[in-house]
């Protein structure tokens, strides 16, 4: 090869591109992880989303990379102390963008969870005495967890609601004194990760994530319990259908829905019929599923189609016991 030319070895013929390549991806990581820092310490006021934030401290590191390059005489990009001032730069820069942001589009107030209870049981508000304590019988019940479930799904497949768990069904603020007694940890950190926890098994990871919650000191507190609170649970319209699955996330997918003042399970045929006109993308064929559907039917055109093991079984049973009602004739 001519001196230039392109050269093939173990080891790298320009290192330089290869450090340049790796502390950008190194930078990358780092904004993240301040993105995420943020986003936690500003979690009441924030409004960015984790990729705007990641955005703003990759711009944050490059600007600190500029003053470190007037800090220190070094031009390696690895050494810690340029990217310790990098990232410190990018800390700033994120929380002040942040703070500007939440200033200029501020989140929507919600009212007063006590003036919430004094408007009714409705088409998207909802009373719940526990999320996992049956007042009847004086213990947890499983059921009552299911409840909660189904409900939070049953917004999420209509127009969103709210849902105030420790009240009774005239408004009370009671209190969540027996679920926080069958907690480790009786407060309301450990119920929301507790119940998050809940909808992530029964209702999938993305629509655990999308209910706002948010405590209040009860009025009318349990006797026995001490100190409670009550919670508001703030649910908005899914971009895709929940479904219901049965206790740890077995058995069939349900679809419940908001009828009225009522949470309504629907039937298959209503089911899909529901999903194709709310959801129409969710059930669309895309372009290459239909082109694979196509080579797969062309290859298969001259196989004959088998029925299902439950109908051979069950017609071959009628032909059977026919048989014999002939012989008998």
């Amino acid at each position: 090869m001519t001196a230039g030319g392109p050269q093939f070895s173990a080891a790298p013929q320009n290192p330089d591109l290869l450090r340049w390549v790796g502390i950008q991806v190194l930078l990358l990581v780092i904004a993240w992880l301040i993105g995420l820092v943020v986003r936690r310490l500003l979690a009441s006021r924030m409004t960015m989303s984790t990729a705007s934030a990641t955005l703003t401290g990759l711009g944050g590191l490059w600007g600190g990379l500029l003053v470190a390059g007037w800090i220190f005489s070094s031009s390696d990009m690895w050494r810690p102390a340029m990217i310790g001032v990098a990232a410190a730069v990018a800390l700033v820069v994120v929380v002040i963008v942040s703070l500007i942001v939440a200033y200029l589009h501020p989140r929507p107030g919600l009212d007063p969870i006590s003036e919430v209870a004094k408007h009714g049981e409705s088409d998207s508000l909802e009373f719940k005495s526990s999320a996992r304590w049956n007042m009847r019988s004086g213990k947890r019940d499983d059921a009552m967890e299911t409840v909660i479930a189904k409900t939070v799904a049953a917004f999420m497949n209509s127009g969103g609601g709210t849902l105030l768990i420790g009240f009774d069904d005239e408004g009370r603020l009671i209190g969540l004194g027996p679920d926080y007694a069958t907690l480790k940890t009786p407060d309301a950190d450990r119920f929301e990760l507790w119940i998050r926890d809940l909808w992530g098994q029964r209702l999938g990871t993305n629509a655990a994530a999308l209910p706002l919650l948010d405590f209040a000191e009860a009025s009318d507190p349990q006797e026995g319990y001490g100190p409670q609170e009550v919670c508001r649970v703030t649910i908005p319209p899914s971009t895709r259908p929940v479904y219901l699955k049965g206790p740890k996330g077995k058995g069939e997918a349900e679809l419940w829905v908001r009828i009225g003042n009522s949470t309504r399970r629907l039937e298959v045929a209503d089911a899909v019929q529901y999903v194709a006109t709310r959801w129409p993308e969710s059930v669309r064929v895309s372009p290459l599923n239909r082109v694979r559907l196509f080579f797969t039917l062309h290859r298969h055109r001259d196989t004959p189609t088998r029925l299902p093991r439950v109908v051979e079984r069950v017609l071959t049973e009628r032909a059977k016991h026919g048989g014999e009602a002939s012989e008998g004739e």
